[in-house]
């Protein structure tokens, strides 16, 4: 597992709270150790649930980073929970 990168977010680094894992079909983020997100064959994103702004946060720059479109909660979760 690596570290997600600030890329698009504001804050220089996530400090090690948000990792990124790269297996054959799937990349799954982990904030906090809890799995978050992944996404499989590079074409289908998917949230596991609704979490805290800091979460949220490692969220949207792992879709980003992506190629997804990270607006916002409610269009996160409308679109990939």
């Amino acid at each position: 597992m690596k570290n997600l990168e600030t890329i698009y977010d504001s804050r220089n680094s996530f400090y090690g709270k948000a990792k990124v894992e790269v297996l054959e079909n799937r990349i799954n983020l982990y904030s906090y150790e809890t799995l978050v997100a992944y996404i499989e064959n590079g074409t289908a994103p998917h949230v596991n649930g609704d979490y805290s702004q800091t979460t949220l946060r490692h969220i949207k720059e792992f879709l980003l980073q992506n190629g997804f479109v990270a607006i916002n909660k409610k269009q996160i979760m409308a679109d990939y929970a």
